[in-house]
């Protein structure tokens, strides 16, 4: 500390400048910092909900019946079931376990569930579980896997503690399209578009390398309010003036001053926690189609464990809320002009908004797996190519993708196609006449 006999305005060793602030204090006035910065440091800290499973901790998912661990998905169904006494029972559905679709005109600051914390900038996606059965040490590669057998003693385990990695959510929403169908979808998607398609593609089509993917999503609950202003205009008459060539029709219109101010509540809107799915330069890859897909089922999601994922593989996101806000912001945005829009038909020239403002008054994260079928093929270009996806969600069978075509043949018949309508044209005209 300063001593008493400090000159005025000192500021090296000892002085004032050079102590730091005590736990809980700034060391700054926040009155002199600018608002945004002001805002965010006296933020409340987010609530997080605990929706860990400490029965799976260890890693080993076992029959409530007999305690064996070979457990798996019935086909078909959110059923878990048992190999060895097939025994079957559900994880439960999240959102009736910890009251997810409740309170939504409630939501105060942020929420979030321990699946959708902030990721550990020192984490590895490596995981080493001790195996109860053997003692044998069964290490997890959680950017590509969830689940493993003990080499020795046959345990299946699966990472269910949420290591702060990314890789374990809250809820996992389990697949109900199989691959039979996935394959048929996409085999039927793919021959309607045949004819153009680049022959290499034709070539080496097959669908049976389909996979089956979890997708991590950001699943949010929200409670803002937005405010919109602009001008519309209500036309009031139309004439046609010139000749020929010159011909013109003009309009006349009243223009009105537009303000709407709206409340609204938005429920399970997911968002992409993933750099590499967000990345949507479709002169390198496809997977935009994956948002064409939506929605999925998500209130029917059940409780996080990695037995679901068993012949799957899975991906990790790698964006923590605070970087998801900006998304979250422009979605709630678009979401608040959808709402003012029944109040503005009778504008009938249009409306344009000039200003906008949303306030985001609270929300909750909740961490989310979605299933889908993916094919993929990689066309080869200078450059580096692109790589096309076809996508069935895996709950829906809804089914997108993007198919190389041969850029010569869709020429070719838009060619053919204008000659003749030109023709029709032409002969209609002259017979006519």
């Amino acid at each position: 500390m300063p001593e008493e006999n400090t000159p005025p305005g000192y500021t090296g060793p000892g002085s004032p400048q050079d102590v730091p602030p005590r736990p809980g204090e700034l060391g700054v006035d926040p009155a002199t910092l600018p608002p945004a910065i002001r805002d965010e440091l006296q933020a409340p800290e987010p609530v997080a909900i605990d929706t860990a499973s400490p029965e799976l901790k260890d890693g080993v998912n076992r029959c409530p019946k007999c305690g064996a661990s070979d457990i798996r998905q019935k086909p078909g169904s959110d059923l878990l079931v048992c190999a060895f006494c097939h025994t079957q029972w559900s994880a439960g559905r999240v959102e009736e376990q910890y009251g997810f679709g409740t309170g939504l005109d409630q939501l105060e600051g942020t929420t979030v569930s321990s699946g959708a914390q902030d990721i550990a900038t020192d984490a590895a996606a490596l995981v080493t579980f001790k195996c109860s059965g053997c003692g044998a040490a069964v290490t997890l590669n959680t950017q590509s896997e969830m689940t493993a057998r003990c080499h020795w003693c046959r345990h299946v385990f699966g990472v269910n503690e949420q290591v702060p990695n990314g890789a374990v959510p809250d809820a996992v929403l389990p697949f109900h399209i199989m691959k039979d169908d996935a394959v048929a979808r996409i085999r039927q998607f793919v021959g309607k578009r045949r004819l153009f398609a680049l022959k290499q593609f034709k070539e080496q089509f097959t669908p049976e390398n389909v996979s089956a993917v979890f997708l991590p999503y950001m699943i949010v609950d929200a409670r803002a309010s937005a405010d919109v202003a602009g001008k519309g205009e209500i036309q009031t008459a139309s004439y046609t003036r010139g000749e020929g060539k010159n011909r013109r029709t003009y309009y006349d219109a009243d223009v009105y001053q537009i303000e709407r101010h709206v409340e609204f509540t938005v429920d399970d809107l997911p968002l992409e926690p993933s750099r590499d799915r967000g990345n949507l330069d479709t002169r390198a890859n496809t997977n935009n189609i994956i948002n064409t897909i939506l929605p999925f089922d998500t209130k029917n999601a059940v409780k996080w464990n990695a037995s679901y994922l068993r012949g799957s593989s899975s991906e990790k996101r790698d964006l923590d809320v605070s970087q998801l806000q900006p998304r979250l912001a422009d979605q709630l945005q678009s979401i608040a002009r959808a709402q003012v829009e029944a109040s503005v038909q009778r504008y009938g020239r249009g409306v344009r908004w000039e200003q906008e403002g949303i306030e985001v008054r609270g929300t909750r994260w909740v961490a989310m797996y979605l299933p889908v079928w993916l094919y993929s093929y990689h066309q080869p270009e200078s450059g580096g190519g692109i790589l096309h996806y076809i996508a069935v969600n895996g709950r829906t069978g809804e089914t997108m993708g993007s198919v190389p075509v041969q850029q010569w043949k869709l020429l070719l018949t838009a060619l053919t196609v204008g000659t003749f309508l030109e023709s029709i044209v032409l002969w209609i005209l002259a017979h006519t006449s």
